[in-house]
């Protein structure tokens, strides 16, 4: 089984995600041992942000790396246990709103499309939209 990252690259619906994670030097980290779960925007999902913010975001890296770190939680939380969370802390420190209330999974605004892609080091939850954290 891959990793994280390699899971995504072969997925090839996250190369703008994988491009990100590249320019904020996150790629060792989400290879490491983990194990992590890491909410993922497809590109479409980076495609509904506003025309030129994934340019500006690839040059303010620290912004780049605090957006790229809300989107994973510590731990392996697989979607059987997502639907039992209110909330989950981030890696960046705050936490992202999770309601499983209408027979979807929301993690704050966005919609999760496909659970538990597995990887060695955590899972994957494919989400629909970029979460912005306040």
């Amino acid at each position: 089984m891959a990793n994280i990252v390699d899971t995504a690259v072969n997925a090839g619906s996250f190369s703008t995600l994988v491009a990100a994670i590249k320019a904020a030097n996150l790629v060792d980290t989400l290879q490491g041992k983990g194990p992590f779960t890491v909410f993922a925007p497809t590109d479409e999902a980076f495609g509904k942000l506003p025309e030129g913010t994934v340019d500006e975001l690839l040059k303010d890296i620290p912004k780049l790396k605090k957006i790229l770190t809300y989107h994973v939680v510590s731990g392996k939380v697989m979607a059987a246990d997502v639907v039992k969370l209110k909330s989950a802390k981030t890696v960046e420190g705050s936490d992202v709103k999770i309601n499983a209330s209408n027979g979807t999974v929301k993690v704050n605004d966005s919609t999760v499309a496909t659970a538990d892609v597995a990887a060695d080091n955590g899972v994957i939850h494919i989400i629909d939209t970029v979460l912005i954290p306040a």
